[in-house]
């Protein structure tokens, strides 16, 4: 028997004995190894013990459907034992379950669950908080914002620390401190985090906005500039905040990989010469409220609700990358292999998040229209006619850019449900 057997042998001899800190431990031990069923099995154990670390990983488990389906209600339940023994990772996971308004309703539990989670420094709770003060522009919001960076970058969030580090070195809701924001990011990039592009924007929402935790805020967004009927096509300036863009880049950094096309004969994604960017498609498991709420406002500028949309994409281009015209509905192959009864993708919103240097404007051919790339502004577009049918009118392309980057990010909404929660 090898070392690694033997270890997991011992773990097996000592759960067997009823303790649940043990169960625990194999259980984590079961999940390196792989072996989700068993594993999920031993946190179940642990979990009806009361344990509430053991009820928030069997809810994850069954949640993110890591050994089996999704089941979002079973997980539900869990959660809120776990919740009631004042578990501030329960609370957290219950509003970004509860933003999606599917398996729980989006109502004003979501804030005080923050709340709690905040009070307790859990750092997503305190990146979430901060992000959303953040976009307000009252000092006193400015500097609450700062504060709440500062505590959950001393949690262990180096995109709090990131996203705080660029505000000292832009001088936003603070006095700008470029010899504090170089030092902070030094430690950073020891610890393989990468620079966010420079850039800097005012708060989005007016000093007059509610002066209180209003996570509600991301459902009402500002009004859209249409800029064509016929493919039907408008923009939103600021609908993200700084923060907001900076987070998806910090998010999506580290698992950037070569972008993929979709054959439309098969269905398979391929890597091909039409697309030449990166991307990260963000898995449920990589999410918390923070991105959650970014996409719930995507969605909401879409006017689609949050569980049709496909799970949201961060794409990068260097200079000379480029997306070739194309158009974002599904052939049927696709879709038979992707959720078919969430249909077709209905509508595109794409967030541009940083300052490109030149070039990287999304076109649109036929109504010969451009738009040009702004932190924080959105493009809206319907990819099929109001019958369902595809609108080939939709075809667009992602111009080349020529200096510096560019990242955007995605989100394609279909005409059914397609998310679990």
């Amino acid at each position: 028997m090898n070392a690694g057997a033997a270890a997991l042998a011992a773990l097996f001899s000592a759960a067997e004995r009823g303790n649940a800190d043990d169960a625990v431990r194999l259980a984590a031990a079961l999940v390196e190894a792989q072996r989700m069923a068993d594993a999920q099995a031993w946190y179940l154990r642990a979990a009806e013990t009361g344990q509430p670390p053991a009820q928030i990983e069997y809810a994850r488990m069954r949640l993110f459907g890591m050994a089996g389906p999704p089941a979002p209600d079973v997980a539900t339940h869990w959660l809120l034992r776990a919740e009631r023994s004042g578990h501030p990772a329960a609370a957290e996971l219950l509003a970004s379950i509860a933003i999606g308004g599917a398996a729980l309703p989006r109502d004003g539990r979501i804030n005080e669950r923050i709340h709690r989670a905040v009070q307790a420094d859990f750092p997503p709770a305190l990146l979430t908080a901060a992000i959303h003060f953040g976009r307000k522009a009252h000092p006193e919001d400015q500097a609450l914002c700062l504060r709440l960076l500062q505590r959950a970058a001393a949690g262990g969030s180096a995109v709090a620390a990131a996203l705080f580090a660029e505000r000292l070195a832009h001088g936003e809701g603070c006095e700008a401190d470029p010899d504090a924001a170089t030092a902070l990011w030094t430690q950073l990039e020891a610890g393989g985090v990468a620079r966010l592009p420079r850039f800097t924007l005012p708060p989005p929402d007016p000093a007059g906005a509610p002066r209180r935790l209003t996570l509600e805020d991301a459902l009402h967004p500002p009004q859209a500039q249409p800029l064509s009927a016929q493919p039907r096509v408008s923009t939103i300036d600021r609908l993200f905040s700084a923060d907001e863009c900076r987070l998806c880049i910090a998010s999506a950094r580290p698992h950037m990989h070569a972008s993929q096309t979709v054959d439309p004969l098969t269905g398979e994604a391929h890597a091909l010469s039409l697309r030449t960017s990166s991307e990260t498609c963000f898995d449920p498991l990589m999410e918390h409220s923070a991105l959650r709420l970014a996409q719930l406002r995507m969605a909401a500028a879409a006017g689609i609700d949050l569980p049709n949309a496909e799970q949201l994409t961060v794409l990068h281009y260097a200079p000379g990358q480029q997306y070739r015209p194309h158009r974002d509905y599904l052939p049927a192959g696709a879709i038979g292999h992707d959720h078919p009864h969430a249909g077709n993708r209905a509508r595109t919103v794409i967030v541009y998040l940083n300052a490109v240097e030149a070039g990287g404007a999304t076109e649109f051919p036929i109504p010969g229209l451009r738009v040009e790339p702004f932190p924080g502004r959105a493009v809206i577009f319907d990819n099929l006619h109001p019958d369902g049918s595809p609108d080939p009118d939709s075809l667009h392309a992602g111009l080349p850019v020529d200096a510096g980057e560019k990242w955007l990010a995605t989100l394609w909404i279909r005409q059914g449900r397609h998310r679990a929660f």
